[in-house]
């Protein structure tokens, strides 16, 4: 998402209804006796257009049954309009441009998920780590047919969104249809301030830095800047990506650009010259040598398909998971005044090699689906040296328990290899990471 300040367009919409009219008042006879110019034609079906539309508004206000206003009545007209251009186009009115504002700071209220439209249905792009949602059990790819006892057939984002959101401590119940259940859930989830801690950083096996991005705020850059300059000896870096919805483009270029010095990171095509723009790695200080890996699945969109995708054409890491949602569209933030905007879609992404992940998504280099290993140490049928009585036994002072929160990283500062092990994608991305470290130091 892209925030930008552009001019209201109701001034060249007038100028070119009057350039019409005076053109036919002018010139009566000769466009009569004349075919019209492409120009001419189009500001006629222009002024058509905002002719039916004014007679429309004008039929509502005295003939609907109730009482109508007629800013409600514009404002959804316009809802309406943006919905139906794409699925993340919309207008938003005062409170929703406030909470827009809020979010892209890293903390707002609300159930802490991301959601898009699919196939109509409102669906969960992914929750957001530590939030009510995600403790709830949201899973992204869940299909939310209900908010409380209001279907959501034919409801709009903003509005699905607006209803999600309340006073902090309140609850609401939302029903789900979930892949592969044959009945629909519910689930009751109570309301919270959402501060967003969008940066995670661990050790794995005393040498690895592990770096989970839960979503693309403000402070991404500057956390994982923290984090390399607090691990300057690692030999591998896993980056997490999953379940990451998005958020600020710079935020997705300048942690890309940490780990690469040269190349095109992303770069965007619009209807319009100002939105054909590149973005472009800086050589600077960055860790361009540590052998990396990036972890992704279906809940990464937008801004963690821009990192990873990046990262996967430029050569710098291998990208392990599943497919990604494939979010590749450019939404700028219009300004309506100063309390209203609109975000619109203006251009779409492609990454450096030219492609578009728009509605294909980042296919990772190594394709491992989420669960458990269960083939661990001991259960092949061998015996192990452990398993013997009166075994010689180890003493390890820093062998202490550590701890996996909600199926990934915990408040500890490392991560336990019985951890690891129910988490099947991490663990092969792990065993990846090592393998590059070892083919690294054999040039």
């Amino acid at each position: 998402m892209i925030n930008k300040t552009k001019p209201f367009l109701l001034s060249s919409i007038a100028v070119a209804i009057g350039s019409y009219y005076i053109g036919l008042n002018a010139n009566a006879e000769p466009l009569v006796a004349k075919q019209p110019q492409p120009n001419q034609t189009i500001l006629k079906e222009k002024l058509e257009a905002y002719i039916k539309f004014t007679k429309i508004l004008n039929l509502i206000e005295h003939e609907y049954v109730d009482e109508t206003n007629t800013t409600a009545l514009v404002d959804k007209a316009l809802k309406g309009l943006m919905s139906n251009l794409d699925a993340h186009s919309s207008y938003m009115d005062k409170k929703e441009y406030k909470d827009l504002n809020v979010h892209t700071k890293g903390e707002f209220g609300g159930l802490g998920i991301s959601v898009g439209m699919k196939d109509g249905a409102l669906t969960v792009i992914a929750p957001i780590q530590d939030t009510p949602a995600y403790k709830a059990g949201i899973k992204a790819g869940d299909v939310i047919i209900k908010i409380d006892n209001k279907a959501t057939m034919g409801m709009n984002i903003d509005e699905a969104v607006s209803i999600m959101r309340g006073k902090p401590g309140s609850s609401i119940l939302l029903t789900i249809v979930r892949k592969k259940e044959q009945k629909p859930r519910e689930i009751k989830i109570s309301r919270a301030i959402i501060k967003v801690q969008s940066v995670f950083a661990k050790i794995i096996d005393g040498d690895l830095l592990y770096i989970q991005v839960t979503s693309f705020d403000q402070n991404v850059v500057k956390e994982v800047k923290k984090a390399l300059a607090k691990n300057p000896k690692a030999k591998g870096i896993v980056l997490d990506l999953r379940n990451n919805p998005g958020g600020l483009l710079d935020q997705a270029v300048g942690l890309t650009d940490l780990f690469v010095d040269k190349g095109v990171i992303v770069s965007q095509k619009g209807r319009t010259k100002a939105e054909n723009i590149t973005f472009s790695a800086k050589a600077d200080k960055d860790d361009v040598k540590t052998p990396m890996v990036a972890l992704v699945d279906g809940g990464s969109a937008s801004a963690s398909e821009i990192v990873s995708g990046a990262l996967q054409d430029l050569k710098r890491a291998v990208v392990v998971g599943e497919k990604t949602f494939g979010k590749g569209s450019v939404q700028a933030v219009i300004p309506i005044g100063k309390e209203e905007g609109l975000r619109l879609t203006v251009a779409r992404y492609y990454l450096p090699s030219g492609r578009s992940i728009q509605a294909k998504g980042v296919d990772p280099d190594v394709v491992v689906h989420l669960g458990s290993i269960t083939n661990e140490a001991g259960s092949n049928g061998l015996i192990k040296e452990s398993e013997l009585d009166k075994h010689l036994k180890i003493s390890d002072s820093n062998n202490t328990p550590k701890v996996i929160q909600n199926g990934l990283v915990g408040k500890g500062s490392s991560i336990s290899e019985s951890d690891i092990n129910k988490d099947s994608q991490l663990k092969s991305a792990i065993d990846i990471l090592k393998a590059l470290i070892i083919t690294e130091g054999r040039k």
